[in-house]
């Protein structure tokens, strides 16, 4: 979704000049693979999103809404500083689209980020938008642990307070669960971080650089499906619900054409809302009940 739209913007321009509209939205899609989000933020929410809704809605709420959710995932998830592109960083919070150019410059000019700190030699990255942006940016490999956690650089004295108490260094203490399970938080607060603020620094030693994605489902679809003429009324199949309307779902059979499941085909008994039966990307079992070759269309049932 979306690679289309990317492949023809300035941002694919400016990475790939001498390469074609297709290749760029080839390369796009690879690299989705080994890193989705830095990929994903280059596409303008809009262009990735399903449903037949979106275009109904006051554009611009729209365009707030989606670019705030994408700010969430960023920060959530963290960034790497030392390979992060320069739509990514714009997404970081107390870092903008200027201020990404500035980071990705002085990167170019002087290499890798050793530390966190040395953001704050980047032009015009002044000391509030370093306090900002400092637990959501990683450094992999780093000479100081907690460079590569979400734990502020102003909590690492007590970190390393922390550590101090147990008589063991902060490398030792992080992602020790047994070590971590002694600390009393109440002991550590201070006038800037309360114990909320200490627990959620202890839950982040347990797990540095986690990736916060769930393991995914293993799913084949069925190898014996491969064409539209290879589908039989009554066969069960599994599918990936791909989309959901006011009148049903869509489910992608690994064919080029995905069946409709009627809001009346989803359970036995009265359906009123289809996002109360499905949800996008759940992996369903459905029948298939009729197939139109000519006008390329699958009707199919979840009432097995």
């Amino acid at each position: 979704a979306g690679a289309s739209v990317y492949s023809a913007s300035k941002i694919a321009r400016e990475e790939f000049p001498t390469y074609d509209v297709t290749v760029r939205g080839a390369v796009s899609i690879g690299r989705r693979l080994s890193d989705p989000l830095a990929e994903l933020v280059k596409i303008d929410p809009k262009s990735i999103g399903v449903g037949q809704y979106q275009h109904d809605v006051d554009q611009t709420q729209l365009k707030n809404e989606l670019d705030s959710t994408v700010m969430k995932c960023v920060n959530s998830v963290g960034i790497n500083l030392n390979t992060a592109s320069k739509s990514l960083l714009s997404y970081v919070s107390g870092i903008g689209e200027k201020m990404a150019e500035n980071i990705v410059n002085y990167r170019s000019e002087n290499g890798a980020f050793e530390d966190r700190k040395q953001l704050k030699k980047v032009p015009r990255l002044g000391e509030k938008a370093f306090q900002q942006a400092a637990a959501f940016v990683r450094i992999s490999n780093p000479k100081n642990p907690l460079d590569n956690s979400a734990v502020h650089p102003e909590a690492y004295g007590i970190v390393e307070k922390m550590a101090k108490d147990l008589k063991i260094t902060t490398p030792e203490l992080i992602a020790s669960k047994e070590k971590i399970s002694q600390i009393n938080p109440e002991k550590y607060i201070t006038e800037d971080i309360g114990i909320l603020g200490i627990k959620d620094i202890l839950k982040e030693l347990e797990k540095p650089g986690l990736d916060p994605r769930k393991a995914a489902k293993v799913f084949e679809f069925d190898p014996n499906v491969k064409k539209i003429t290879d589908l039989k009324i009554g066969m069960i199949l599994p599918g990936i619900v791909n989309n959901i309307t006011a009148f049903g779902c869509f489910v992608d059979l690994g064919i080029k054409e995905s069946g409709l499941v009627h809001i009346s085909q989803l359970k036995d008994g009265f359906v009123s809302d289809v996002n109360e039966v499905v949800k996008l990307h759940q992996h369903v079992q459905v029948k298939v009940t009729d197939v139109d070759e000519a006008r390329k269309r699958i009707q199919l049932s979840m009432i097995l």
